[in-house]
C-alpha cells in the first residue's frame, strides 16, 4: 500500500530534529556542515534526516561549484 504524500509530510515533520533543521533553512541556504553545526549527530545522521525531508519534498539538495 502506497503511503500518500500528506503522511510522508507528516511522518517528517515528526522529529524534533527535522524541524529544528526545516527552521535553520528557512533563514537561506546551507552547506550539510553549516546544518550539523549545532546538532550533536554525525554527519551521516544529518544527510539522512535531510533525505527524509527531500522525499517529503520539504527541501532540496543542490551542489555549488567551488
Amino acid at each position: 500500500m502506497p503511503i500518500d504524500q500528506l503522511s510522508t509530510t507528516f511522518a517528517a515533520l515528526a522529529d524534533p530534529t527535522r524541524r529544528a533543521i526545516l527552521a535553520r533553512l528557512s533563514a537561506g541556504p546551507a552547506t550539510v556542515n553549516e546544518i550539523a553545526e549545532p546538532f550533536d549527530i554525525s554527519l551521516p545522521a544529518i544527510s539522512r534526516h535531510l533525505k527524509v525531508l527531500e522525499t517529503a519534498g520539504l527541501v532540496a539538495r543542490g551542489r555549488e561549484a567551488q
